[in-house]
């Protein structure tokens, strides 16, 4: 694995990754550039960034990148920037045991070089709901302005995210069609823990009085998804969510159901059948101890199934 700590060294790890892939004569009339696979991250790897790599790696793709950087325009003033996990020996350890071809490792600098001076702003239809209403409409704005300041970068074919995220999945696909459209990006499974909970970095942060407690969160998911499969209201799928997180004490930041594609408010399961294009999906935000956890599914609803709601 190469190690590229600047733009620059990006630059050669990638032309030297390519050239190793097409070996053809110099002079061939066409040589074929070798497809990239791009998996960003902020470090603190766990299973579900390794299992990115590996649907990378499934997909076909003979060169593969990944990044490790905490970007400072994503999080909002009073947010855990300065304390956010990093463990960059750790994550280079893990990245170079999944195979991954070139890991880069930039500065703000290299990212936000003196002067930068552009925003991209987030669709607003997608990012003003959820977690754009918690945290403000700069944190998805610094989300989709280093996917992409990093997509110029690395000019990836392919780019991979965990649906753990889903709004943010959904942001980044309307960002890559508008000012990337080389790029298609795509998602992976969420992985889970033992009980359930959806793997993240800020589950460090829980100790182990407060752990178990995590479980509600997709075990209230899951009283939604029964109650609306046995033919529930949106209303009472939602009161069914909450009292699981109720019991478990956990502060909500919003139980919700929407579209999986536009994110409109779902106010009925029957109109929500009807566009088999962007099915019901529930999403679920709640502090606990401090630490903010987010987790999402589709209803499933009519046994349909999880490939088939969610266009895949």
């Amino acid at each position: 694995m190469i190690v590229a700590r600047s733009a620059w060294d990006l630059r050669r790890a990638i032309d030297s990754m390519t050239r190793k892939a097409v070996p053809h004569p110099i002079d061939d009339i066409v040589r074929e550039r070798p497809r990239v696979a791009f998996i960003p991250t902020m470090g603190a790897l766990h299973e579900g960034h390794l299992s990115l790599v590996r649907s990378a790696r499934d997909d076909g793709a003979p060169i593969t990148v990944a990044s490790v950087f905490v970007n400072p325009s994503q999080f909002s003033e009073g947010e855990d920037f300065a304390e956010y996990p990093r463990s960059e020996e750790r994550d280079l350890q893990l990245l170079d045991g999944a195979g991954i071809d070139v890991a880069f490792v930039p500065t703000v600098d290299d990212i936000y070089p003196p002067g930068f001076g552009t925003k991209v702003i987030a669709d607003e239809g997608l990012a003003s709901c959820l977690c754009g209403a918690s945290r403000g409409s700069d944190h998805f704005n610094g989300v989709v302005t280093v996917v992409a300041r990093l997509f110029g970068l690395v000019q990836p074919d392919s780019a991979w995210f965990g649906e753990k995220d889903w709004q943010q999945l959904q942001i980044i696909k309307t960002m890559a069609s508008d000012i990337h459209p080389g790029v298609e990006v795509l998602g992976s499974p969420t992985v889970r823990a033992a009980d359930g909970v959806a793997l993240s970095s800020r589950n460090s942060y829980l100790d182990d009085a407060s752990r178990p407690r995590a479980g509600a969160v997709p075990e209230a998911i899951g009283a939604a998804q029964a109650v609306a499969g046995s033919g529930g209201s949106v209303t009472e799928s939602l009161t069914a969510g909450l009292e699981c997180l109720k019991a478990a004490q956990l502060e909500v930041d919003y139980f919700e159901i929407r579209s999986s594609r536009k994110l409109r408010t779902v106010e009925s399961f029957q109109t929500a059948e009807a566009d088999s294009a962007d099915p019901p999906r529930i999403f679920v935000a709640a502090w606990l101890d401090g630490v903010r956890l987010i987790d999402n599914e589709s209803l499933f609803l009519n046994s349909t199934s999880p490939s088939d709601q969610q266009g895949e």
